[in-house]
């Protein structure tokens, strides 16, 4: 599906943003250890998250829709020898996580994923699961992979790269492991693993970087899922660069882990306000206000970086409207997602205009620019770029056409309708 974007007069009015992915994600694999019952409540219904849904039905887990927010997992025996190879779609936190929860299983299977999926790195979790006594056969540490179901013994793991993928992983595996599981990381990456573990009954300790988990069986409870802060994102700096601009989102999870580009936002001069903090379900969330700002530039790197990786692309289209230099450094990883996204988005933004660098571990926009249009955007099947490409699309002087725009219904199907309920013309 090929779409035009053209310049907007402003976005006007409140939205309610879809259910945070990686909750979600959680929500369905947790429950599917809990042998009992789970409502879960407002999960996303990207493609990502129905990839993980059903993988736990061919595990074995009963699901039922009471309505289109609503459903239960029923996890009435212990997980149970699939019928068939574990689709993961295009999802990197399916296939992540579900290698911790199936390293430890008695039994063996096989994931798979799209082509996308298949050329993405999975050593940095098989490696340190193998420490655990986990076996695996694979091609170069990519899928498809093998999983032969074995015991596990609990290590105490210094990562060498913060990554909540790999943390939940290990701590998934040490929830079946003899003995403690330590996951030390040098900087706090995203933790709703740990909250969700401590809500549903877990034997979990957190020290800092550090996160030790025991052999546990969770809780089955009913959990409410938030508003996605990485969806909000593409709003949030849809307003902050388009004139005339003034919206609230509702019910988005703030967590501390999660919530970086709001800081950096508001260090460039961002008109953000937080309003009505709550806790539901063991994460904080709150109504967010944003209204056109003249943006500066800023440097964002180091520990900061974890708490907004999925970001980046939009920052750096905000950073295209921030007068002065935006430097992003330590975000090597970004070249390891559903695409080379340091090198899409340079390659991208500069089509319409932008003045933007790479580096090996980052970029360098400078602003104030001018964003001409007037272009076609490829955004290499990575549903992110396709999203940061729209939100440019909307202050550029002529319209631009962004080919393959379907890759966006990945994590945000509901991303069109929302922006046109609140854009004027």
């Amino acid at each position: 599906m090929n779409i035009t974007v053209n310049k907007s007069n402003g976005l006007k009015g409140n939205i309610e943003i879809p259910a945070d992915k990686s909750i979600t994600h959680r929500a369905f694999m947790f429950a599917a250890l809990t042998k009992g019952k789970v409502k879960v409540s407002n999960f996303s219904k990207g493609a990502d998250c129905m990839s993980t849904l059903k993988i736990i039905q061919n595990l074995g887990c009963d699901i039922e829709y009471l309505n289109e927010k609503e459903l239960i997992i029923n996890a009435k025996n212990a997980i149970n020898k699939p019928q068939s190879p574990l689709d993961c779609g295009n999802s990197g936190t399916t296939t992540r996580l579900m290698t911790g929860i199936l390293a430890g299983q008695n039994f063996n299977c096989k994931l798979f994923g799209d082509q996308s999926l298949s050329k993405r790195p999975m050593k940095r979790v098989i490696t340190p699961l193998e420490l655990m006594g986990a076996k695996f056969i694979h091609n170069d540490y990519k899928l498809p992979i093998e999983i032969i179901g074995t015991k596990l013994n609990g290590i105490d793991y210094n990562s060498p790269l913060a990554s909540a993928q790999v943390k939940s992983c290990l701590l998934l595996a040490g929830l079946n492991a003899e003995g403690k599981t330590t996951f030390t990381e040098p900087y706090k990456s995203r933790n709703h693993t740990e909250l969700m573990f401590e809500y549903m009954g877990a034997k979990i300790q957190i020290d800092g970087n550090k996160v030790t988990v025991s052999k546990s069986q969770l809780k089955p409870v009913d959990i409410n899922i938030c508003g996605d802060i990485s969806s909000a994102a593409f709003f949030i700096v849809a307003a902050l660069i388009t004139p005339n601009s003034d919206i609230i989102i509702k019910n988005v999870g703030i967590n501390e882990t999660r919530s970086g580009i709001i800081d950096v936002l508001k260090a460039m001069n961002g008109s953000i306000e937080i309003l009505d903090k709550r806790i539901i379900s063991n994460e904080e969330i709150a109504d967010i206000r944003v209204k056109y700002s003249e943006l500066r530039g800023t440097t964002i790197e180091g520990a900061i970086i974890p708490r907004l990786i999925d970001e980046i692309p939009i920052l750096a289209v905000a950073a295209t409207q921030a007068k002065g230099t935006t430097i992003i450094k330590d975000a090597q990883d970004l070249r390891n997602k559903e695409a080379d996204r340091i090198t899409a988005v340079k390659t991208e933004l500069r089509k319409i205009g932008a003045n933007i660098e790479e580096t090996p571990d980052g970029l360098v926009i400078k602003g104030k620019t001018d964003l001409a249009g007037n272009c076609e955007i490829e955004c290499y099947h990575d549903h992110r770029i396709a999203m940061s490409a729209y939100v440019a699309g909307l202050i550029c002087k002529k319209p631009i056409k962004i080919n393959e725009f379907q890759w966006v219904d990945i994590s945000f199907p509901e991303f069109l309708s929302l922006m046109n309920k609140i854009s004027t013309y």
